[in-house]
């Protein structure tokens, strides 16, 4: 069964998602994740959550996507064995190297590749396996072909079904830490990048701004739009389905508690419409509901 992946901002939002009808919610532990501080939980808001999680019968992952620096690998480790120790089931990766740590420290902890890794072809399904990767989360352009190739390589395949997309390749690009260059060391010795969301910061969007294309004194084009766009996958998904993919995610810690439960509600009713109807199912129905939603989300 295909498993509904929806994310944990805070307390409240992951009572809502699991109301809504969330198999599993992923946390990102403060300082080590691609949020702003807002959006992700100390140490004693995570074992609560884990907690909780449980309670309901439901999983719960920690997503330590961003890319520490050689000192703060053991920081790393640290902060992982804690949360193995309070039971999270397992954890999303972007560092190769921190990969390769926490399988070495914690060998039976399932290790999912984030989306920051840019998993693209064969070569990098077969490498992440042997890493000892056991679920991918594919990139966002990435075609159905290479889903179909990532299943084929015995390696588990994760969707992003909404999201934001990135006009380069999700965590290579650096145009926010020209903008916000702050440290910012914590008690643990955490250091925070507040302008780098590849560091531990927040991604302030600077593609989003009209900009100016041409050499230096002479403007080609003005206002040219480069594209980060939101989507909600709707008509691909029995397509996913079919091909059994392991894993529907659904991104947006930064959105209301209200918002983001009418966000996983939708989806829950829309993957179990098909599965209980694959022949009647009809994605002009869902889409006629993602209208208003769309709204609400764009408000």
């Amino acid at each position: 069964m295909v498993e509904l992946l929806a994310p944990g901002g805070n307390m409240a939002m992951v009572r809502v998602v699991l109301d809504a009808g969330a198999d599993a919610v992923y946390v990102g532990p403060r300082g080590w994740s691609r949020r702003a501080a807002a959006f992700e939980m100390d140490d004693d808001s995570l074992r609560a959550c884990i907690e909780y999680v449980h309670a309901r019968g439901r999983k719960i992952r920690a997503a330590f996507n961003t890319l520490p620096a050689g000192r703060e690998v053991p920081l790393f480790i640290e902060e992982l064995g804690r949360l193995v120790e309070w039971g999270i089931d397992d954890v999303i990766l972007t560092d190769i190297g921190c990969i390769a740590a926490a399988r070495r420290a914690f060998p039976d902890l399932p290790i999912h590749a984030s989306v920051g890794c840019n998993i693209v072809n064969g070569a990098d399904y077969a490498f992440y396996r042997e890493l000892g990767v056991t679920q991918i989360v594919a990139d966002c352009k990435l075609p159905f072909e290479e889903l179909k190739a990532i299943k084929e390589a015995g390696v588990g395949a994760e969707v992003l079904i909404h999201a934001t997309t990135c006009f380069t390749y999700i965590g290579q690009c650096w145009m926010s830490s020209f903008a916000r260059q702050v440290r910012e060391i914590d008690a643990k010795g955490k250091n925070h990048f507040r302008g780098s969301p590849n560091r531990g910061g927040v991604c302030y969007r600077l593609c989003l701004l009209p900009w100016r294309l041409g050499p230096a004194g002479r403007v080609v084009a003005d206002g040219v739009a480069l594209r980060n766009d939101a989507f909600f996958v709707v008509e691909e998904i029995p397509d996913y389905l079919r091909l059994g993919v392991d894993t529907l995610k659904i991104q947006g810690r930064e959105y209301s508690p209200g918002l983001i439960g009418a966000i996983v509600a939708f989806y829950r009713d829309l993957v179990d419409a098909y599965l209980a109807d694959p022949a009647g199912w009809r994605p002009q129905v869902w889409h006629e509901r993602l209208r208003s939603l769309r709204q609400r989300r764009d408000a």
